[in-house]
């Protein structure tokens, strides 16, 4: 009896043995797959070279890519094209301002250029704004008029701006998410986007 017992106890010891080690080679694989459909990301070769050479940080291109377009080429209702979701005109303001020989709408589509033409807007709307991170964001939300307008009326310059200045409930919340999800991939892809 006393062997009998003795053998169910190592067949569950081992079994249970069996399932830690499962779960210890699951979990990673289990967290990974989460955090691509919570938080994508993708072309990261891209967003690293790009975001060295505007002097931009990776991790708040990714969370303006995710907060545009969740990683996913398409075009929204207003005609905003690509993972930075860029608008044509504005597109082809970037194209004029950066020297670009020979530049269409369609190839917003390719990631490469949508997010070259993306962070040279980025770089662009910060350089405008003194480094004031929330109305560069903003105004790649809402537009440089709007931002411009708000400047004014709260009469508030460079770092005093932040968000609470922001009137427009849909732009504030933009900003917010922008912020969070740079949080948020600052400390989940640190070593992708070369933190």
């Amino acid at each position: 009896m006393r062997s009998r017992t003795r053998h169910r106890l190592l067949l569950v010891a081992a079994l249970a043995g069996v399932v830690a080690a499962g779960l210890a080679l699951l979990i990673p694989q289990i967290h990974k797959a989460v955090r691509e459909v919570t938080l994508p990301l993708r072309h990261e070769d891209i967003i690293r070279q790009q975001s060295r050479a505007k002097r931009l940080d990776p991790a708040l291109v990714a969370a303006v890519i995710f907060a545009e377009s969740k990683f996913r080429d398409r075009t929204s209702a207003t005609g905003a094209k690509g993972l930075m979701q860029i608008q044509p005109t504005t597109a082809r303001f970037i194209a004029r301002r950066s020297g670009a020989q020979s530049f269409q709408v369609a190839d917003l589509a390719t990631p490469q250029i949508n997010i070259q033409y993306g962070t040279y807007y980025l770089r662009y709307l910060l350089d405008r704004y003194g480094d004031n991170e929330v109305l560069a964001v903003a105004a790649y939300n809402a537009g440089e008029t709007n931002v411009d307008r708000w400047i004014v009326q709260s009469g508030r310059r460079g770092k005093a701006f932040g968000m609470r200045d922001i009137p427009f409930p849909e732009t504030r919340a933009y900003v917010r998410r922008v912020f969070d999800a740079e949080r948020d991939y600052r400390s989940e892809y640190r070593h992708e986007l070369g933190l």
